[in-house]
């Protein structure tokens, strides 16, 4: 039987996952225009919705043979940095949250990646300068409002190390004006949501490059859950990164969607049309972290994992068994469970806890 604590987190987790009234329920798009334009692909996809699923599965497998090609990418030539007032970019229950006053410095520069919308693809990174050679790149989680997270640059600051906080694709100044959520990020839409997670990892991998130009030697990243999702490909595929935190990971994007409370919404879009969560495992494989334990492992770095054990947006079996991979490849990694879940991790005290973990161990590994 339950506890009582975890019977009252569960209530809590659950209000909080429930509490947005603004998630749209989409059908399923297997969107293989997205596909037309990736490397391995170039334009040879079937021309029949009856062979799209089966395609899908074939081309993902593929991919993650070739991965080093999938994420590939020509650097960016116009960075620059700008400066303006800072905004919130709300999207449901963080419309409350109010912007400092003031402006803030900005990296600004054209994605590799192309999408339909121009807004997302100016990349946008808000920039905390330090002095010194260490830095950390901080991708905040799904929906996530444009101010979140930006606490953490003063204390990373007073140790000498810059933070730049990337909007991930589809997120705050980067959402089309026709969403009021970052649902392009992760839809019914598969491909769509193979784009953004690979136009996130070549945004981190041009931040890099920026970093390098600054003088930053060292250099880590710092995700929280799609955020980590993103990190962990990331750092997969660029030897560069030193230091890694996964505040909250998981196995496959499809177990999180199928099975956690915040993606009900596309899940059932996904179930409408007969999708199943194995299908839909494999379709969504060649941005599941699960994929590339082998690859990450590759290059030395350490890493810090922090999940939540009331968790019900990444069930901590998935977890354990993301820990279990990391030390089956030999990865040097810190596991922390926080006792709390998900959503509960970003409210007092827990919220306290998360941050000492994360910034005690980049303060200590870059």
């Amino acid at each position: 039987m339950p506890s009582l604590y975890a019977k009252w987190m569960d209530a809590w987790e659950t209000r909080l996952t429930t509490r947005d009234n603004n998630r749209v329920v989409r059908p399923l798009e297997w969107g293989i225009d997205w596909a037309k334009r990736w490397p391995l692909v170039n334009g040879n996809c079937p021309t029949s919705e009856e062979g799209y699923e089966q395609f899908l599965h074939t081309l993902n497998d593929e991919i993650v043979a070739r991965s080093e090609d999938f994420f590939a990418y020509t650097p960016p030539t116009d960075f620059h940095l700008e400066q303006r007032k800072i905004e919130v970019f709300p999207t449901g229950s963080n419309a409350s949250a109010k912007a400092p006053k003031g402006e803030g410095i900005f990296l600004r520069f054209t994605s590799p990646v192309r999408t339909p919308y121009p807004d997302n693809d100016l990349v946008n990174a808000r920039w905390f300068p330090a002095k010194g050679k260490r830095a950390v790149i901080v991708l905040p989680h799904w929906n996530a409002n444009g101010i979140a997270y930006n606490a953490l640059a003063p204390v990373l600051n007073r140790f000498g190390i810059s933070m730049l906080r990337m909007s991930k694709p589809y997120h705050d100044i980067r959402r089309p004006a026709e969403t009021e959520r970052s649902d392009y990020a992760v839809s019914p839409n598969i491909c769509r949501t193979i784009d953004a997670a690979r136009q996130a990892i070549i945004d981190v991998r041009s931040c890099i490059d920026w970093l390098e130009t600054q003088g930053k030697e060292s250099i880590g990243i710092l995700g929280t859950s799609l955020g980590s999702c993103y990190a962990f490909l990331a750092a997969a595929h660029d030897p560069r990164l030193k230091a890694c935190v996964f505040n909250h990971a998981s196995t496959y994007v499809a177990d999180v969607v199928w099975t956690g409370q915040s993606t009900r919404h596309v899940r059932e879009g996904l179930e409408q049309a007969g999708l199943t969560q194995e299908s839909l495992r494999q379709a969504w494989l060649c941005v599941s972290p699960m994929a590339y334990f082998d690859k990450f492992a590759r290059v030395p770095k350490k890493s810090l994992m922090i999940y939540a054990k009331y968790d019900l947006t990444f069930l901590p079996e998935f977890s354990r068994q993301a820990a279990a991979e990391f030390r089956r490849h030999g990865a040097d990694v810190k596991t922390v469970v926080l006792p709390c879940g998900h959503y509960t991790t970003g409210e007092t005290p827990f919220k306290f806890m998360d941050g000492y973990h994360m910034m005690k161990f980049l303060v200590k590994s870059l």
